[in-house]
């Protein structure tokens, strides 16, 4: 069975897409932790990180470092963290998330945005990539 990331990369469910190739795709955390959340994903589906050959692991990481940048580039924060936790979803996935303090990176925190400001923050992050 398709994992829910297979269906957003096979356009069946609809994401607010910030950038994409080839092999992977980048789109805003619908339950961020905070503004500008988002998420690295391979094309292929892999469960777990340390499963994937070294190309495509070393792509993903290329991938989410050039988002990073764009993500920094967009959302005012002291730094982008990064994290790879995997059990929500099983399919390989990179989180980017904009920090103003530590509690940035707890997964219990969220923020709230209306499908506009998804909208909006999905675009001008994909501008400056």
């Amino acid at each position: 069975m398709a994992s829910l990331f297979t269906k957003i990369i096979n356009g069946e469910i609809p994401c607010y897409k910030v950038a994409e190739d080839e092999n992977y795709l980048a789109f805003l955390d619908i339950n961020p932790n905070a503004k500008g959340h988002t998420l690295c994903i391979p094309k292929q589906e892999i469960d777990k990180i340390f499963d994937m050959d070294e190309a495509l692991y070393l792509g993903l990481m290329k991938f989410s470092r050039k988002v990073a940048h764009a993500i920094e580039k967009t959302v005012p924060c002291k730094r982008v963290g990064v994290a790879v936790i995997g059990l929500e979803v099983p399919h390989t996935h990179v989180h980017l998330i904009p920090l103003h303090d530590m509690d940035d990176m707890r997964f219990q925190r969220k923020v709230a945005l209306t499908p506009e400001a998804f909208e909006e923050l999905a675009t001008a992050i994909a501008q400056n990539i």
